[in-house]
């Protein structure tokens, strides 16, 4: 028999996160005394909600380390493998490193879903890993009554120039890697069985080669697109730096298929929730509400979002001085 994977879990993908507002409740106050004698130091931790750890553990070598993982976003098991080790890996790229090794996280439902399929799912990540040149070796499963897939990644950078959410200035121009409507598809696909191939190919699209763009052009800002939707991390970004970022809407480039995916209302309760985490803290009054929702539409495997141009990606907007808004859209 065909098993739709999605049918198998609450939600799906990036979609699946906890609430931004309540994550960050959750972590406050977390940065506590510093660990007996390490044997590195810390650059990037919790502070200000980075896409990855990095740790120096030499003078010309930084350890980057982190981990996602998800339900189902799409049904076959084979691409929602590809789909989560390619997002997994992004956040290494998302701060400028390069992944080195990886093991495997899988929660798998043994009496519901024949583990031939998760086998498909290992097999999605594997091969994900292997184009990227990272090594996947072993990792942990469990029993659990949601299928669930990922990778703990780590990889290496350069300290000196790290790509970090909190080096953003004013003037500096904004670029996005990959366009947004990933996640209206994907609720679309589950709610429906459409398989959308410009959905997984967005999301089966490795972030490296933007990573290594934005280096060899001396950025030294950058985010990846991911649960909280581009609002979200923008937000997040632009906080963290001290700036205000200004959004062109009709700059931001978008999948076929999203807006009526929108229109026929295929929104995640996660894309609602970011917009009601974001909207207290950005001006979104030029814009009509199904454009805010978009814009906070949560992505899986989005791209790099960027302060500073890269050749052959759109530039949506600029950081300029700190105002009242994190986010002005218009």
């Amino acid at each position: 028999m065909g098993y739709r994977l999605t049918q198998y879990a609450h939600g799906g993908g990036c979609a699946c996160k906890i609430p931004p507002g309540e994550l960050e409740a959750a972590v406050a106050g977390l940065t506590g005394a510093a660990p007996v004698s390490p044997p590195g130091e810390l650059l990037v931790g919790l502070e200000t909600g980075d896409d990855a750890a990095a740790v120096r553990i030499a003078g010309d070598t930084a350890l980057i380390a982190t981990t996602d993982f998800f339900t189902p976003v799409v049904d076959d098991a084979y691409d929602w493998g590809r789909i989560a080790a390619a997002n997994a890996l992004s956040d290494v790229y998302a701060m400028g490193g390069t992944p080195v090794v990886a093991v495997n996280l899988l929660g798998w439902p043994r009496e519901t879903l024949p583990f031939e399929l998760a086998a498909e799912v290992l097999r999605g990540g594997l091969d994900v890993c292997g184009a990227a040149g990272c090594h996947l070796a072993g990792g942990h499963s469990i029993d659990d009554p949601e299928p669930k897939y990922g990778l703990a990644v780590t990889g290496v950078a350069d300290p000196a120039r790290l790509l970090r959410n909190d080096a953003g200035r004013a003037g500096l121009p904004l670029t996005l890697t990959k366009p947004l409507g990933i996640g209206v598809l994907n609720s679309r696909h589950k709610a429906t069985g459409e398989r959308f191939e410009q959905a997984i190919d967005a999301m089966t699209t490795s972030n490296g080669p933007a990573s290594r763009a934005a280096l060899a052009a001396g950025v030294s800002c950058a985010t990846d697109v991911t649960g909280f939707g581009l609002l979200g991390h923008l937000h997040k970004l632009a906080r963290a730096s001290g700036v205000t970022a200004r959004v062109d809407p009709a700059a931001v480039p978008y999948l076929e298929g999203a807006r009526e995916a929108l229109r026929d209302g295929y929104v995640s309760g996660g894309t609602r929730r970011n917009l009601d985490w974001v909207s207290p803290h950005a001006d979104l009054s030029r814009i009509s509400p199904d454009e805010a929702l978009l814009l906070a539409d949560a992505q899986t495997s989005g791209g790099l979002l960027v302060a500073g141009e890269l050749p052959g990606h759109p530039v949506i907007g600029s950081l300029e001085p700190r105002s009242e808004h994190t986010i002005v859209v218009g």
